[in-house]
């Protein structure tokens, strides 16, 4: 199933063929379920045919039976919305109509609950990305709950998401004005960036960007300050594991 880098060579049409590289398998596997196979193909510059073979040699094995682990829970969690219940179920080598059971069950522990920073870290990386539904199980909150605290973070979903949610011509931003760019300017470096969205009025995501074209930088002292925040995320006692820094 494998073999050293050297033993892949490109066809006539431009795409590599024979034996898998490890590196492949390993991205393969850590892209399946998040992209499509046509995504996959064109990262890997393989053909759709070799990645589905591939994929068939990656995730097979025994099924899986008895009570489901707290591992295979947030495994499940981090491909909610993302890939449909037969895909997960082949990733976690579960029926999907036992994935379907699973999900049925977790919408049954929603509740409110108070909010911890991991929790926040997590709303941060999914909401984008994901239905406020799917983002609802993942955290085990309201959808309601969930569109609050977006708000009250000035998240919003991505242009990609809206597209693929058929939600219409997505909302745009206005023009950064000059005076908004120097403010920008000023604040970047020692600020973080929802406070610097709430002051200049914008969601998180635009102040990145912009903050990426402009080719700012956070202060060490910044970076510091935002590395003890991630370490104290990290020993915060939550059922996730899925974490996300600052960006």
């Amino acid at each position: 199933m494998t073999a050293p880098d050297g033993m892949n060579s490109p066809n006539p049409q431009g795409r590599r063929k024979g034996r898998w590289s490890y590196p492949e398998i390993e991205r393969l596997r850590r892209m399946y379920g998040f992209k499509t196979e046509v995504q996959i193909a064109q990262e890997l510059n393989r053909t759709v045919q070799s990645v589905r073979r591939m994929v068939g040699k990656v995730f097979e094995g025994e099924p899986v039976v008895g009570p489901w682990t707290a591992k295979e829970v947030r495994k499940l969690k981090s491909y909610l919305g993302a890939a449909d219940f037969d895909v997960i179920a082949r990733i976690l080598r579960r029926p999907a109509n036992e994935i379907e059971r699973k999900v049925i069950q977790l919408k049954g522990e929603v509740q409110q609950r108070a909010w911890t920073s991991a929790d926040l870290q997590i709303l941060k990386r999914y909401y984008g990305t994901r239905a406020t539904e799917d983002v609802s199980l993942i955290l085990g909150r309201p959808a309601d709950r969930i569109e609050e605290k977006a708000k009250e973070l000035c998240l919003a979903k991505d242009k990609g998401y809206q597209r693929r949610a058929g939600s219409g011509t997505p909302v745009k931003m206005p023009r950064w004005q000059a005076e908004e760019v120097e403010e920008l300017k000023r604040l970047y470096p020692e600020q973080d960036n929802l406070s610097i969205a709430d002051h200049l009025n914008r969601t998180v995501k635009s102040v990145v960007s912009k903050a990426h074209d402009l080719g700012l930088r956070k202060s060490s002292v910044r970076l510091r300050d935002m590395g003890r925040q991630n370490v104290r995320a990290r020993y915060d006692k939550t059922p996730h594991d899925d974490r996300e820094m600052e960006a």
